[in-house]
């Protein structure tokens, strides 16, 4: 009862559940994917820093009006310790040299991977969210992205859209990229995958145009991604996606979901209605020609041939 007292109040107006400062340790993020889902479950007040890369445009993936709301650091066992956490979250690719200095000083440390998957996203969140001591505020976040996929899950029986995700540096992603899924549920089909490229793989702008997909979404910024022969495949709709929706899991699946819908609400309503066959033609053509003639204590239309 409690948890859906809070999901039904958490709204835009209330974009994270943040617990008492002592109900949890105080914290230094130093990986952009963790500082998302941090800022969602705690404030200021226990979430000491984020990583510098949340205040960049090009390397955030939370709001940058809620990244201004926290401090900042460079991630140096300095700055860290000035700051006096209880814990440092951080990436597995965190230098060994910083982790065992914070180590040795007593700072604990957890480390988080890329996710991969929905599933893995929301293992990270409840797990973030224990670290916390706000698992209630993890659950309130996982229910907002269920209803951010569950939204943008087209309707039963709806073909999916052969696209190519062209990120920066021109490569796809791979089957197992966590964007990949968010594709699929949200009604793309990998267009890349089909013509047998994989993770990380170059898309050179003459195989677009040797094999256009019927969506082209743009995460980058390539001279090949901006040429004018882009132009000249008419039967290839062209969308943007925010770079900074591509690596991470946690509330940047509620943003990406909402891009993605709106990119297939945006081609369905431009695309043009699908031409009759001859068959159903001739039917058209035969039922058109029938007069309808209403009979009384009939619950329906009954059509009979002209004489």
């Amino acid at each position: 009862m409690i948890l859906a007292l809070l999901v039904a109040g958490c709204g835009d107006a209330s974009p994270h559940i943040a617990q008492p400062r002592s109900a949890g340790p105080t914290i230094v993020s130093l990986n952009p994917c963790t500082d998302a889902i941090l800022a969602e479950l705690a404030g200021p007040e226990q979430v000491l820093a984020l990583s510098h890369y949340s205040r960049d445009p090009r390397a955030s993936s939370m709001d940058a009006a809620r990244a201004r709301q926290f401090g900042v650091t460079g991630g140096t066992v300095e700055e860290v310790l000035a700051l006096k956490p209880d814990m440092v979250v951080a990436s597995e690719f965190m230098p060994p040299a910083t982790r065992a200095g914070l180590e040795d000083l007593g700072i604990r440390v957890e480390t988080f991977g890329i996710a991969s998957s929905i599933a893995e996203s929301d293992a990270q969140i409840r797990r973030i969210a224990a670290l916390a001591g706000n698992p209630v505020g993890g659950e309130v976040l996982l229910a907002k992205i269920d209803a951010a996929l569950a939204a943008a899950t087209p309707a039963a029986g709806a073909a999916p859209i052969p696209t190519v995700l062209w990120q920066p540096s021109g490569i796809v992603p791979g089957e197992g990229a966590l964007v990949s899924e968010l594709l699929r549920r949200a009604g793309f089909s990998s267009h890349s995958a089909a013509i047998g490229m994989g993770q990380a793989d170059y898309l050179s702008l003459e195989q677009v145009i040797a094999s256009p997909p019927e969506l082209l979404l743009v995460a980058g910024q390539e001279r090949s991604q901006l040429h004018p022969a882009l132009d000249a495949l008419p039967d290839m709709q062209r969308a943007a996606f925010d770079p900074g929706l591509l690596y991470c899991g946690g509330p940047t699946i509620i943003r990406a979901m909402e891009r993605l819908e709106e990119v297939r609400e945006q081609i369905e309503a431009e695309s043009p209605p699908p031409t009759p066959s001859s068959e159903e033609e001739g039917a058209n053509k035969r039922r058109g020609n029938l007069p309808l003639l209403f009979r009384g204590g009939g619950r329906g239309v009954v059509a009979e041939p002209q004489t």
